[in-house]
């Protein structure tokens, strides 16, 4: 029987990728976990805990078998007919399979036969002595290795100066002990002992361990290093959030915050905040500038008034030092990010000098791309089609020209050159220091949004507008050169620009500016038509708006899949309707598929459909002399009855009553298709049914193609 103890598996090395560090912790601990439990060599009580540091990948185990229990196998060898000879002994091929497996010790008699229906089989049967935790451990360090999702994998040579080995980083020691026994292992050309290291300042010396379990105590206790990711990040919140409140300040809680805390978790051992400030003269620049540069280049945490959200002069630094008088280390980051900021003050009082407009001739000098032009004539482009949209909605064309006209005129700004990320925001600043409309500042700042997330209204409609040309410019411009994304590459963010549009319409609707049921006032066709005409003859083929489209589309299948009944999604899209209508659309379409007359009806349309496909007659009026039956009779008196009803409903955008109007025709139209031969030998007769059909197929295919609910 098997002895059962913790297992603690560590590989020390040097400094890891701090924004993959966590991601790799627990890939290395799952994998080897997953493959020690595969040989069974866990019980079934097994916890696992992952730690990860800046320097280190570890996984306790805590009830691994020192050897795993026998195992039943019954293995398919071949045709008895193949194995055996004519004397019933075993052919030179059954031999060879045999000894392939190492069962050379098995004879004829030891195998079993087995029928499958055509032919007999012969079986090995038995029990094989489980895998020891050695042999085991070894296969999963090498899985675990060899599957780690390394962003970057480096080549370094060993101490013998011959041995290459690949991995993240340079691994310089690695620990495998279970209970208080070496497993004997090997990876990365290191042998297992029971040996790791502390802090590499607070605690360099060699850490031995005698039991797996002391393993967090020592490195906290001796070694000054919090070994999980998840403590780690736990602790520093803590102390950020502490320190904050006795500023009577916040750190915020915007999702770069979260961002900053899982970059610093994988940058210190031995986390601890100290409290930084700066010059308050610099708080004339826009914050942006400033949180960016403390945020990115500095990974400092800056803090806010509670009360207004206001930037102040302090920010939170977390060191991996900790010492009795930090005011060395406070004032060494406080000289560090001094010229930080001076360099952000001096880039925004040099771009005002020049106003936003005077800068948009230099856009004739950056390349948009190639074969697209600079990106002066882009932003000509993007002008002309937020003229078009301006004029759909009914708002100020000058106001939307003007936007789009100064939408690209800060990327020449020393500001953006520094930080690519300020993009848009800066160019706000620096149009509302130049007087221009609050309706233009506040277009130019939301330019760069992933989507619109509230109604459009009389003050944000120039931003919608510049949103969605800025966006059909680029999916137009961008597929029409032949840069459609592929796979997982996007690198011009087609899929992000398609769900923008989505959402565009959707907020316009919301805020009263797109009719429902559309009024052809703005559809999606005409936006990318518009787009379109802005590029010179013969740079877009001709299939690019209709590929673009139905990329949108897709697009939208996508995201409305993920909430709504994948049936009622494609019967509504089969319509192409209007962006704006296709969520209401679909939620009439889920409340019909309820009703009991939904499935008649939806096969109804199914099997008209079909007969409709097949006729190459040009089918007219219908001659209501030339209704001979009485269930098309009846059907015709159906059609002429929920028709009025049915339209007025859906001119309303009343789509559920719509449908629920086409199911009072359930009854007549079973009727018709029981009692009515549709393909009758008088071509006048048959041609005068399908024509009943055609206006029967129109009326039940106004809100969706409701063929598509059959199931």
């Amino acid at each position: 029987m098997s002895n059962t103890r913790p297992l603690l598996v560590e590989l020390l090395t040097e400094e890891l990728p701090p924004k993959a560090l966590n991601r790799l912790g627990q890939a290395f601990a799952h994998q080897v976990r997953d493959t020690l439990a595969a040989q069974h060599l866990l019980a079934d009580d097994c916890a696992c805990e992952d730690y990860a540091t800046p320097r280190r990948l570890a996984v306790l185990l805590t009830v691994v078998r020192d050897q795993a229990p026998e195992q039943s196998y019954s293995e398919k060898l071949m045709p008895v007919k193949v194995g055996l000879d004519a004397d019933g002994n075993a052919t030179p091929a059954l031999q060879k399979k045999l000894a392939s497996k190492g069962w050379e010790h098995l004879t004829v008699a030891d195998l079993a036969r087995e029928s499958d229906g055509k032919q007999e089989y012969l079986y090995a049967n038995g029990v094989a002595p489980g895998i020891a935790l050695a042999e085991g451990l070894q296969l999963a360090l090498d899985e675990a290795i060899a599957k780690m999702p390394i962003p970057k994998v480096m080549q370094y040579q060993l101490a013998d100066g011959s041995t290459t080995v690949k991995f993240v980083r340079p691994a310089h020691r690695l620990l495998a002990l279970w209970g208080d026994q070496v497993v004997p292992v090997q990876a990365l050309g290191l042998q297992a002992d029971r040996l790791t290291q502390g802090h590499r300042f607070l605690a360099p010396e060699v850490i031995s361990l005698k039991q797996t379990d002391e393993y967090v105590d020592q490195l906290s206790q001796a070694g000054k290093v919090i070994p999980s990711f998840a403590q780690r990040r736990e602790n520093i919140a803590g102390q950020l959030a502490q320190h904050a409140a006795q500023l009577q300040a916040t750190i915020g809680d915007d999702p770069e915050v979260q961002a900053l805390l899982d970059e610093v978790t994988a940058l210190v051992e031995w986390p601890v905040v100290y409290v930084g400030q700066f010059d308050q003269g610099f708080l004339s620049v826009p914050p942006e500038c400033l949180i960016l540069t403390m945020r990115l280049n500095q990974k400092y945490f800056p803090l806010f008034n509670p009360t207004d959200g206001k930037l102040t002069h302090r920010f939170l630094i977390v060191s991996n030092m900790q010492v009795a008088d930090p005011h060395h280390i406070i004032e060494g980051n406080e000289r560090v990010v001094r010229p930080r900021l001076a360099d952000a003050q001096f880039f925004f009082e040099t771009d005002r000098k020049q106003t936003l407009a005077e800068r948009i001739p230099a856009l004739a000098e950056s390349v948009y791309h190639n074969k697209l032009g600079s990106q002066l004539v882009r932003a000509e482009r993007i002008s002309q089609v937020a003229r078009f949209l301006a004029e759909r909605l009914q708002a100020d064309v000058a106001l939307a020209e003007r936007a789009a006209q100064l939408a690209k005129a800060d990327l020449n700004t020393g500001m953006v050159a520094e930080f690519p990320e300020l993009q848009g925001i800066m160019g706000a600043y620096y149009a509302q220091a130049d007087g221009e409309a609050p309706e233009v500042v506040r277009a130019l700042k939301d330019q760069y949004r992933i989507r619109l997330d509230e109604a459009v209204n009389a003050e944000t409609l120039i931003g919608a507008i510049l949103f969605m040309a800025e966006r059909a410019e680029t999916l137009m411009g961008i597929w029409g050169i032949g840069l459609a994304p592929t796979g997982e590459r996007d690198p011009y963010a087609l899929r992000r620009a398609a769900l923008g549009l989505i959402s565009a319409f959707e907020q316009l609707a919301a805020g009263g500016y797109l009719p429902v049921p559309d009024d052809a006032r703005l559809t999606l066709e005409a936006l990318l038509q518009a787009a379109a005409d802005t590029f010179e003859a013969g740079v877009l083929p001709a299939t690019t708006l209709n590929e673009v489209r139905d990329f949108i589309f897709e697009r939208y299948r996508n995201q409305l899949n993920a909430h709504h009944d994948r049936q009622s999604v494609d019967a509504v899209l089969a319509l192409r309707p209007a962006l704006h209508e296709v969520r209401a659309r679909i939620l009439a379409c889920e409340a019909f598929a309820q009703q009991p007359e939904s499935a008649s009806l939806a096969a109804a349309n199914k099997r008209i459909s079909n007969l409709l496909k097949k006729t190459d007659e040009a089918l007219g009026e219908v001659d209501v002399a030339r209704l001979q039956e009485p269930a098309e009779q009846a059907l015709a008196q159906a059609v002429q009855a929920l028709a009025p009803e049915a339209a007025a409903q859906l001119q309303r955008g009343d789509f559920a009553a719509s449908l629920a109007t086409l199911a009072n025709a359930r009854q007549a139209v079973d009727n018709f298709f029981n009692d009515v031969m549709v393909m009758a030998e008088d071509p006048a007769v048959r041609a005068n049914r399908l024509a009943l059909l055609a206006r029967l197929h129109t009326l039940m295919n106004q809100v969706a193609d409701i063929s598509r609910l059959a199931a």
